[in-house]
């Protein structure tokens, strides 16, 4: 009965706020609308689940869905806006997100790694594009497909770098191996990917094989830090995959990115950025939820602490870009692809994992659309003696292809 009185108190208060698009049902078949014809439903199937609607965070929410201790109807992206609406109203005045920081090391890292990506191919396969780019797409109209969006944005990161025949490419998490094999096709180049999952190097390595280019586009199981080619490529670029790396080894990161460039070469870094100027988690518990559920060990910096630490290595900034929106637009079509392919999702990887990755992608596309995260790409050279530098004086050369 306690339980129920702190429930009764708490949606009575929120009645007096803004209304919230969500109908709560209870197992005594009570049920409350938080607002007029609400698209999403809440079944609260026993008492001893009302302990997450005390304290609804995203992360209490989260939990309670992908646990199973609720059941939840409605169309993911509703879904997300209702628990969205409920948390913020239900929030304490000023509440914030924390900085965490992260005892990175290789193992670590690699467990992570595993953790996200060693899912089943054929999970990822059931919502992003036949490329299996898991990445940011980059989009040049309103009705643009995800597949051309995303053969655009391995364009946009290869023209940024200026990539020409002969030149030794490495891409730092190169996933399942769509832009080193674009860079080898497409602009004749010696690409290397590096990753530390192995059901992304097996499908690189096969897909490098189907496509010919065995000769001058491989892939490795390696971590950054081992890679042992120094001062050996002219282009470096890293997509999604910085977000792994930890706040206090951002000088690593990019120190060893120094070290494997070229005097004059090139770097793009592709990456979620933290909107807090502290770096500091989004708030409302998402990122709780997204460190135990989806990326553990995950750190996002804020777009200032990249350049700082790019300064650091001396690594010259010459390009910034965001790409928010083109993300937010991404994961609403990864979110929908999902939900259409629920039954193959789960027949690929649980039904609770299904869940996590549901209310993940959905939350994504609602956070960057209403900017608690930010994604840049930082194209920067490295300093030489001479004040090597290959960039036109103007951004035209990006966009010429």
């Amino acid at each position: 009965m306690f339980l129920e009185a702190r429930f009764e108190r708490l949606v009575e208060r929120l009645g007096k706020k803004a209304p919230i698009p969500l109908r709560l049902k209870l197992w005594t078949g009570r049920s409350y609308d938080l607002a007029p014809d609400p698209p999403v439903t809440v079944t609260i199937p026993r008492a001893s689940a009302l302990r997450y609607f005390l304290s609804p965070s995203l992360n209490a929410l989260g939990e309670a869905y992908v646990e199973g201790r609720i059941q939840v109807e409605g169309r993911v992206h509703d879904v997300f806006r209702a628990a969205e609406c409920l948390a913020r109203s239900a929030a304490s005045a000023g509440r914030q997100g924390l900085k965490r920081f992260v005892r990175h090391g290789k193992k670590l890292d690699r467990k992570a790694i595993e953790y996200h990506y060693d899912v089943s191919n054929d999970f990822y396969r059931l919502f992003l594009d036949p490329n299996m780019v898991y990445s940011c797409a980059y989009y040049r109209g309103e009705d643009e497909p995800l597949e051309a969006a995303q053969e655009q944005k391995l364009d946009h990161i290869l023209s940024k770098l200026m990539l020409k025949p002969g030149e030794r490419l490495l891409d730092i998490g190169c996933g399942w191996g769509a832009l080193v094999i674009r860079a080898a096709k497409k602009y004749g180049a010696i690409a290397t990917g590096i990753t530390l999952s192995k059901n992304q190097y097996d499908l690189a390595r096969q897909r490098i094989a189907q496509e010919g280019v065995e000769g001058c586009c491989e892939v490795r199981l390696q971590d950054y830090r081992d890679v042992p080619e120094q001062g050996a490529f002219d282009k470096i670029a890293s997509v999604g995959m910085f977000e792994h790396v930890g706040l206090k080894n951002l000088c690593v990161y990019f120190s060893k990115i120094g070290q494997l460039l070229k005097d004059g070469g090139l770097v793009l870094n592709h990456g979620i950025t933290a909107s807090d100027p502290d770096s500091r988690w989004t708030s409302m518990g998402a990122g709780d939820f997204i460190d135990r559920y989806v990326f553990p060990h995950g750190e996002l910096p804020h777009v200032s602490l990249v350049l700082q630490e790019m300064a650091r290595a001396q690594l010259e900034v010459a390009d910034v870009e965001s790409l928010r929106r083109h993300y937010a637009r991404t994961c609403y079509e990864w979110a929908s692809r999902l939900e259409a392919n629920r039954e193959d999702a789960i027949a690929a990887a649980g039904d609770k994992r299904f869940r996590i990755w549901q209310i993940y992608l959905a939350g994504c596309a609602y956070g960057f659309a209403h900017g608690w995260m930010n994604i840049y790409q930082v194209l920067a050279c490295k300093e030489g003696g001479q004040g090597l530098n290959p960039l036109p004086l103007t951004r035209e050369y990006m966009y010429a292809r």
